[in-house]
């Protein structure tokens, strides 16, 4: 301490000395090389760079081959070993925390004891028919175990017996069709529908609405066979034997159908399964096109109306009700035993902490549970966000970090109704409507390989422009060019020249929590098939025990070049949308897409022109919101342009206004009769979950109209939509405004 003292007295007692010191300090330390600082631009570009060199297909391939190996269905012990699994690689990957996140929830599973099926059966009751009770196994997988039959989650129990009406697709055209003109009533019937073009949920609840006793689904080749493809194995095409599987829940968002609007924990309050939320009163059961072809082949009634209503199959398609000739006292009798039961599932939730803003969030989530094997749906989705992982995880062990907070998250029980990730945004409801950036989607990455598909938010669509550019196109004949190209060329918008095709979000996978539900930017890209050529819905094997790991290696992406493509693109949009100063997204798209959408509800309404009149329908608050919109947008992009970004309160302002766009669409009383789809410009279709609409509220009071029985009601049900609408993307432009 004596000679502490000493010193500090020396230094103190020689202020010449001290003062040469500091100086030749501060001249060293000014004329220094200066070292880039994390986000400088040449940081950024090397990051950027070496994030997407860092992902390799070769990676996807194995964590492909090793998440398929075995069925993992939600709430069972596989799927939870690949939960722990998942955590495990990214904690070692070198994430800040990976935790597995457990709910509660109902889920839906056959009867190991009462298999389900349908039978033919004659007038003394014997069984003439029965169906397969289960999918012929493929080649390599004949002992495995933990196989579930084909079923449709959340069926009704019961075994109703009536005669057959075959009614198409199932859609509300196809039983106006048959109500309205052919004169055919469903009460008390079994009806059968053909799986394609809609949500089979919706082909559910329409049948319920018709007032059918149960509904039969089957994949027709039509619908599940390419031309000239040869059935799995040898091609990729649906076997005869193969069934789909789905839920039939009609949820609306809802999530966990016993404790709608609320995370499903140990202390949350429960309905009664009687009480549920979107669980039909019929039952239901899918059925291969072999076993489907011998129920059509008998049947009686009248003709199809038309060759829309016709299959591949070698039968009539005559509609019924009933069979005809020798077998027309036979009826059709379904067997299903499906048990509901509160299941636990988990989510694992990954933390990579952001260096600057780490109160703000971009979230990149995909399920995990499958069907069976999940060759395609959902693992190859699964595969590109642990490749994804890894590349951000390496970063960060090279001494990197994001300037906002990435939140990674493998969710549960998306095929039981978006269960795991809708309780999730529902338990963090709070925390992710002050902090959430965005929302981007990791479920299959393919559904076919000849194109891009981009389904988001307008918010999002500079961005994917601009970053698809940047990366090389898988395609062949493409090499050299970028994927924008190939994108751009072989699937052009029709009503933005010069421009690729961007769908609106609909519903079927897990953003629709975060968009529709809780306003969060959102979007989600994947290869798809050519939709002018390939009229066969999703992809064939869709949902089955034919969804293989040697499915996409053999036929869909044998060099994983198509998935690696997706991992860099959505790798990109996360980065971008973690470390860019400003966030970016384009407000003035949405002034062009309301512009766009406006238009279209207008049309559609000018079709009833004498009601208009009539009824003093008026649109022009809407479009005169729209066009205040737009300026706003534009008048906040041009300030955005001149912001200081050396102020960072400026640069945050800028960032909130933007991050909260989104959130100025939700109207928090939700649309009618659909109350946790809360966004007024989208929403699922109310007659096709999978579609998106625009302007739903509009949308749907004006669907049918003239069938209403009170027209005055109806046409003030229209008003009163189109002021919501009004209100909201006024109010919306409003938040563009400089603060004041």
């Amino acid at each position: 301490m004596a000679r502490s003292k000493a010193t500090l007295c020396t230094w103190l007692g020689c202020p010449g000395l001290l003062g040469c010191f500091l100086l030749g300090f501060l001249a060293g330390w000014f004329t220094k090389p200066t070292e880039p600082t994390p986000n400088s631009s040449d940081v950024y570009q090397n990051v950027r760079q070496k994030l997407v060199a860092e992902m390799k297909a070769e990676n996807i391939k194995q964590f492909l081959r090793s998440f398929t190996k075995l069925p993992h269905l939600a709430g069972t012990e596989q799927n939870l070993l690949l939960a722990k699994q998942i955590q495990d690689q990214w904690k070692e990957f070198g994430l800040d925390s990976a935790e597995l996140v457990h709910y509660d929830v109902l889920l839906s599973y056959p009867n190991e004891k009462q298999p389900n099926y349908i039978s033919v059966i004659d007038d003394q009751g014997n069984e003439i028919f029965n169906t397969s009770l289960f999918e012929p196994r493929p080649q390599g997988y004949e002992n495995v175990t933990d196989i579930l039959p084909p079923y449709n989650a959340f069926s009704a129990q019961g075994m109703p017996e009536a005669d057959l009406v075959y009614v198409n697709y199932g859609r509300t055209e196809d039983y106006f069709k048959l109500e309205r003109e052919m004169g055919i009533n469903c009460t008390g019937k079994i009806v059968v529908a053909r799986y394609g073009k809609i949500f089979r949920g919706n082909k559910v609840k329409n049948a319920i609405l018709a007032g059918a006793q149960g509904i039969i689904l089957y994949s027709d080749p039509a619908d599940y066979c390419a031309p000239g493809v040869d059935a799995y194995p040898d091609g990729w095409n649906l076997p005869g034997g193969g069934a789909q599987r789905g839920n039939v829940l009609n949820l609306n968002g809802a999530g966990d159908p016993l404790t709608p609007g609320y995370p499903a924990k140990e202390y949350t309050f429960r309905y009664k399964v009687n009480e549920a939320v979107g669980i039909p009163k019929i039952p239901v059961h899918p059925i291969g096109y072999h076993d489907a072809e011998v129920l059509l082949r008998s049947m009686g009634g009248p003709a199809a109306p038309d060759s829309s209503w016709k299959g591949s199959l070698n039968v009539s398609y005559n509609i019924g009700p009933g069979f005809a000739d020798n077998s027309s006292t036979r009826k059709v009798r379904m067997y299903v035993h499906t048990n509901n039961k509160i299941t636990r599932i988990y989510n694992v939730i990954g933390i990579l902490r952001g260096a600057v803003e780490p109160d703000r969030y971009i979230i990149l989530g995909g399920h995990r549970d499958s069907w069976v094997f999940g060759g395609i749906d959902p693992t190859t989705g699964a595969a590109v966000l642990q490749e994804v992982v890894r590349s951000f995880g390496k970063m960060k062990m090279e001494g990197w970090r994001p300037r906002r907070t990435i939140v990674f998250a493998s969710w549960d029980a998306e095929e039981f109704g978006l269960l795991g990730s809708t309780e999730w945004a529902e338990e963090n409801a709070r925390v992710l409507q002050e902090r959430a950036v965005a929302y981007i989607n990791t479920d299959s990455s393919i559904e076919g390989n000849y194109t891009l598909r981009v389904d988001c938010t307008p918010l999002l669509y500079q961005l994917v422009y601009n970053l698809t550019k940047e990366i090389l196109s898988p395609d062949e004949g493409y090499e050299n060019k970028s994927l924008y190209e190939s994108w751009l060329e072989k699937d052009p918008a029709t009503e933005k020249n010069g421009y690729p095709r961007i769908n609106k979000l609909g519903s079927g996978s897990d953003f629709e929590a975060y968009f529709q539900r809780l306003g969060i930017a959102s979007g989600r890209v994947r290869y798809t098939k050519n939709r002018k050529v390939d009229k066969f819905s999703n992809y064939p094997v869709y949902h089955t025990v034919y969804e293989t790991f040697e499915l996409v290696e053999k036929f869909y992406d044998p060099t994983f070049k198509k998935q690696l493509t997706i991992a860099q693109l959505r790798g990109k949009l996360v980065y971008e949308l973690a470390d860019s100063q400003v966030i970016p997204f384009d407000c003035r798209d949405y002034g062009e897409a309301l512009k766009g959408y406006s238009n279209r509800i207008y049309k559609l309404a000018k079709k009833h022109e004498e009601q208009l009149k009539t009824y003093k329908v008026l649109f022009d608050p809407l479009f005169s919101a729209v066009v205040n919109f737009s300026k706003a947008a534009a008048e906040f992009h041009r300030r955005l342009e001149q912001v200081d970004k050396k102020d960072p309160v400026a640069v945050r302002i800028m960032n909130d206004q933007l991050m909260f766009i989104e959130r100025a669409f939700i109207d928090p009383l939700g649309l009618p009769g659909r109350k946790f789809y809360r966004h007024v410009i989208f929403a699922p279709s109310s007659h096709n979950k999978y579609a998106g609409e625009s302007f739903p509220g509009i949308y749907d009071a004006m669907f049918d109209i003239e069938s209403k029985a009170d027209q005055h009601e109806a046409w003030e049900e229209v008003k009163r939509q189109i002021s919501i609408a009004a209100f909201t993307v006024q109010a919306a432009a409003g938040t563009l405004k400089e603060v004041a």
